[in-house]
């Protein structure tokens, strides 16, 4: 029998509304209260350490996984010291977004991103904690095809490749031209090197979860051609991009658009599929499912509806599904 899998949350998701700014303590008893949830996701700044520690031993919520964006040629230092916290923690993972540019404007190769996650991946294993390279927008891996390559070359010198697949990246993608345009993603699709939807052969989803290299995930509802966040603008003036869809049905004012339950198929479709490697293969190193609906200008800014309702009934089908497919066999 495979064992469970834990659901836990985003500490960024803990609010309603973008205009929430919930403190630690209630973040965490926030949590504790939902009643499905088996952890916190979040790497504290170093002014806030103490402050968690509280929060966690009063709530007996822990801090199971981390989280951060880095920049190389700067923030190596930051990255071990993050690994050091979770692992203070007792947490299991870092999930790590690594900028396309480093600190001297360059494009990071292929090569230096896997010699970087060799190093921090060796830190990482002395610690308990595994550093995962997540699958994120306006990062290295947003130019899905790279992903593969820098897995196959850490492979190649032994190594295993751990990401955080977190596919509502990929599924707002499909149909959108726009989005496809971005990091070359149209020119490999055009090529035969790269298929979005999972409903397809050789899918990237399928790809990444048949290599085994999906060791932590999040979850944030998206659909293909999701809608622009009209209500929300970048400084430049810029819509939000769109890369969250509601999880359950907005009352009226809500939501800027048109909401139809079945256009979330194919994400929940790809969360089953990493779900069901995780009970056929004894080996998954998938232990944990953040639920990560949360109120930045690309994905839920400015809207009414409560994101942490609607991340609470993402947990509670998350748990469903999975004994489903454990009752299944």
């Amino acid at each position: 029998m495979a064992q469970d899998l834990l659901i836990g949350i985003s500490g960024g998701g803990v609010v309603h509304t973008d205009r929430d700014a919930p403190d630690v303590d209630t973040i965490f008893r926030m949590v504790k209260e939902a009643g499905v949830f088996d952890y916190v996701e979040r790497s504290p700044p170093p002014l806030q350490v103490d402050e968690f520690r509280r929060a966690v031993d009063r709530h007996g919520i822990p801090l199971q996984a981390g989280s951060f964006f880095y920049m190389l040629g700067r923030d190596e230092p930051l990255m071990e010291w993050h690994l050091r916290i979770a692992a203070s923690f007792g947490g299991k993972a870092l999930n790590m977004q690594i900028m396309v540019r480093d600190a001297a404007g360059q494009r990071v190769s292929d090569q230096r991103l896997a010699d970087t996650f060799l190093w921090i991946s060796e830190i990482g294993a002395k610690l308990g904690v595994m550093a995962c390279f997540e699958i994120h927008v306006n990062m290295w891996s947003e130019r899905f095809t790279r992903v593969l390559a820098v897995g196959e070359l850490v492979e190649r010198r032994g190594g295993e490749f751990n990401i955080t697949f977190d596919h509502s990246h990929v599924i707002f993608k499909i149909g959108n031209e726009r989005e496809l345009g971005v990091e070359h993603n149209d020119e490999d699709i055009a090529a035969g090197r790269l298929e979005l939807d999972p409903y397809k052969v050789n899918n990237i989803s399928d790809l990444l979860i048949a290599r085994n290299w999906v060791s932590h995930a999040h979850a944030r509802p998206a659909v293909p051609n999701n809608p622009l966040n009209v209500w929300a603008k970048h400084p430049d003036g810029r819509f939000g991009r769109g890369i969250q869809y509601p999880f359950l049905r907005p009352a009226e004012g809500e939501w800027h658009a048109e909401w139809d339950a079945a256009r979330l198929e194919p994400w929940k479709e790809v969360l089953r599929r990493m779900m069901w490697h995780r009970r056929r293969h004894p080996g998954s190193r998938l232990r944990q499912i953040t639920v990560e609906m949360i109120p930045g200008i690309d994905y839920g800014a400015g809207a009414k509806y409560s994101i942490f309702e609607h991340s609470i009934a993402v947990a509670q089908w998350l748990r469903r599904t999975w004994e489903e497919i454990k009752a299944a066999g």
